[in-house]
């Protein structure tokens, strides 16, 4: 463990202490001045004194910290994502919140001011963010510019998987990772040589083509040396597992999804509720842009179904808002539809720049001015919420692709069809249309095994932001 680490962390708890007792005494602050009396329009509504709250705040700040700790919000060297730590530092303080108002209910002598319970847990919420925001991004700049609290890893294995950890730790030091050295095979001596000659703190091994007897000896030299031992599993060693026994034998169950029983009634919920409420926010807009559509070209439909594959292969129509000239719409309801497909199909070899069995054409010749508008910012596909309604896609899932590429499905690709196809996912949230298929599947895959509604909600809030982030591949 990294001196630095150790540092930050304990800075963290100081850092979190004192702005927890500065939103208190914000909130009892605020409670006294004109603007906020006139508001609530009632004077003296409590009579303690300033110093009776100073040392009632700085108790509540040490039982808010204990809370945060118990929530992992103190891990050294956490690789927690900004909406996940807002998240735990939200619900930490709405617990310390609602046992305060229990404290206040039974002892109603101590005081009694709403205001400042509820404004003093929204300041602690802003506080505290806003001081880890500023920890955090100190931290990255020290690792990043001097070389404070630097991991130093040495790499060993072959294949693409060490290439693309080499590749992400060279281009992001941020990170905080620095590579010591990459060896294909274990070498005990070479690797004791960069031990001593440039020091490594953690060992990442890539062990699909590495015998056990070998890793065992790699195991015990970075025991000896307290060096981190890390690797990358296979496909197997993350999916989701049960121990059940049989007959006093171990047996592994390996699990597909969560997404079964009850966690498939619970999702299914959550689209309805979800769709109802986005088709009443999108409304508005849906009706302006069906209008427009209608203007541009009067004998053309304005909501494009285009047939796609979903759960179990079963084919179901997407709806879409048609932001491609009617005359190159690939469907048999146009009249020269053959012609559309042939076009397609020629637009497809000439300007696809994805690899795999999905295409992605660049520049897509076929698109009209407003339909340009409306791919760019995904807004054509706010029909879709209709599909969710009925049952033929959830909010979030994989994408679900026409029968021609799912024909070129390799045979495990074809574990995408397995749940409900998505309007958005882990996938469209981490790069939309500009990954490959084969990392696109990867996302998928994790997404399927995994499976949250708390997961769900965070790719949800993350789609607003995805959708504006600007693409290549357009």
């Amino acid at each position: 463990m990294k001196k630095s680490e150790l540092f930050f962390s304990v800075l963290q708890v100081i850092a979190d202490y004192l702005l927890i007792v500065a939103a208190a005494l914000t909130a009892y602050l605020l409670r006294d001045t004109a603007l906020v009396q006139d508001l609530i329009n009632k004077q003296g509504l409590y009579t303690i004194s300033g110093r009776q709250f100073f040392v009632l705040a700085l108790v509540s700040a040490l039982a808010c910290v204990v809370i945060y700790a118990l929530e992992g919000l103190y891990n050294i060297r956490s690789t927690r994502k900004f909406w996940t730590e807002a998240y735990a530092v939200f619900k930490s303080t709405t617990v310390l919140v609602v046992l305060i108002v229990i404290g206040f209910f039974l002892q109603r002598e101590w005081f009694s001011s709403r205001f400042i319970i509820v404004s003093a847990w929204v300041l602690v919420i802003t506080y505290v963010m806003i001081g880890r925001i500023f920890l955090r991004a100190l931290q990255k700049y020290l690792l990043a510019y001097k070389d404070i609290g630097v991991h130093r890893v040495l790499l060993v294995g072959m294949g693409e998987k060490i290439k693309y950890f080499c590749r992400v730790i060279r281009t992001n030091k941020r990170l905080g990772y620095r590579i010591a050295g990459h060896v294909e095979y274990v070498n005990i001596p070479q690797i004791k040589e960069i031990n001593t000659r440039i020091g490594i703190d953690e060992v990442i091994v890539n062990e699909a083509s590495i015998p056990d007897d070998v890793l065992t000896k790699l195991h015990d030299f970075c025991g000896i040396h307290d060096i981190t031992y890390k690797f990358i599993p296979s496909s197997r060693q993350t999916t989701r597992f049960n121990m059940t026994m049989f007959e006093g034998e171990p047996i592994i169950e390996l699990l597909h999804t969560p997404l079964d029983g009850w966690g498939k009634i619970a999702k299914r919920c959550v689209d309805i509720v979800g769709a109802l409420l986005l088709i009443l926010i999108t409304g508005p807009i849906m009706i302006v842009v069906a209008v427009a559509i209608k203007l541009e070209n009067w004998s053309a439909p304005v909501i494009f179904q285009n047939a796609r594959v979903g759960a179990n292969g079963k084919e179901f129509f997407v709806y879409k808002f048609r932001y491609m000239q009617w005359r190159w719409c690939t469907t048999k309801r146009n009249p020269h539809w053959e012609e559309a497909l042939a076009y397609e199909k020629k637009l497809i070899a000439e300007r696809s720049v994805r690899v795999g069995p999905i295409y992605k054409i660049k520049n897509d010749p076929r698109k009209t001015r407003l339909g340009a508008c409306l791919e760019r910012f995904s807004i054509d596909e706010f029909p879709q919420f209709f599909n969710v309604l009925v049952g033929d896609m959830s909010l979030v899932g994989p994408r679900p692709h026409q029968d021609r590429e799912v024909e070129k499905y390799r045979e495990y690709h074809r574990r995408l069809l397995t749940i409900k196809p998505g309007i958005t996912g882990m996938a469209q949230t981490s790069g939309r249309s500009d990954l490959d298929f084969e990392d696109e599947y990867n996302l998928d895959v994790y997404y399927i095994e995994n499976w949250s509604l708390l997961l769900d909600v965070k790719i949800l809030l993350r789609t607003p932001l995805a959708v504006l982030r600007p693409r290549k591949n357009t």
